[in-house]
């Protein structure tokens, strides 16, 4: 699937699953009661939106074994060699980062952090904001430098509005694990399908013979606009009219 379709896909995944996470221990002992001593009952609206953004860029990690996919080309030279790096140590494109594996472990690793060091907290909350604008196309067509700077500026903007509605980030962990799982279930919508269980091969195909195919008229006219409407919908359902 294209990047856009991978970050919509995030962010439904996490607006559906969110309300019932919410209920979780790991998510209630929010950075809000470290703070203020306050606990948490549900994830306030501000964490709601905040966490489909991220989920969103999430999302786009397992592509990151990929050096043309939309992740290894957004933040310049930097993510395109750690590409060319992942890309190796992976297997090549629909490797290791497209199974449970990495979905289980890249969770795991963004919690740790999340709860042990604020400031690697905040830079992955920040990239991961940036990566979800650049794959729903956030921009100046044709303009690669114009582009970059509207993505930073937005990205800063979302970040600063965050911090100023007191966002925890207990859930960080379950945004980025979710992201990357529903990746892998969304290509293995695809012909090619994915090694769910690796290290063992067999590609996964769900459905079986319906397989679509990336980037064609399926998914950019039918499918996308319908992941827009999905994402509209339950922004309404979960927040009510703003």
């Amino acid at each position: 699937m294209m990047g856009h379709t991978h970050a919509m896909t995030g962010a439904i995944a996490w607006l559906g699953l969110a309300p019932g996470l919410a209920a979780l221990p790991i998510v209630m002992e929010s950075s809000r009661f470290i703070e203020t001593g306050i606990m948490a009952e549900a994830l306030t609206p501000s964490e709601f939106i905040a966490g489909a953004i991220i989920c969103a860029g999430a999302a786009m990690l397992p592509d990151l074994d990929h050096p043309s996919a939309t992740i290894a080309q957004t933040f310049g030279p930097v993510t395109w060699l750690l590409s060319k790096a992942v890309n190796w140590l992976s297997g090549g494109h629909r490797g290791a980062t497209h199974s449970l594996v990495f979905a289980v472990a890249t969770g795991f690793g963004a919690h740790w952090l999340a709860s042990t060091y604020p400031l690697g907290r905040d830079i992955m909350v920040v990239l991961l904001i940036g990566l979800a604008l650049r794959a729903i196309g956030v921009g100046i067509p044709g303009n690669k430098m114009g582009s970059a700077l509207v993505n930073i500026g937005l990205t800063a903007g979302l970040y600063a509005v965050f911090f100023s509605q007191g966002v925890g980030y207990a859930w960080l962990g379950l945004a980025v694990g979710i992201g990357c799982l529903i990746h892998v279930v969304g290509d293995c919508l695809t012909e090619r399908g994915c090694p769910v269980l690796w290290p063992l091969s067999a590609r996964f195909v769900l459905p079986w013979k319906i397989g679509i195919k990336t980037g064609k008229k399926f998914e950019q006219k039918i499918l996308a606009p319908l992941l827009s409407v999905a994402i509209v919908g339950l922004l309404f359902v979960r927040l009510g009219p703003v």
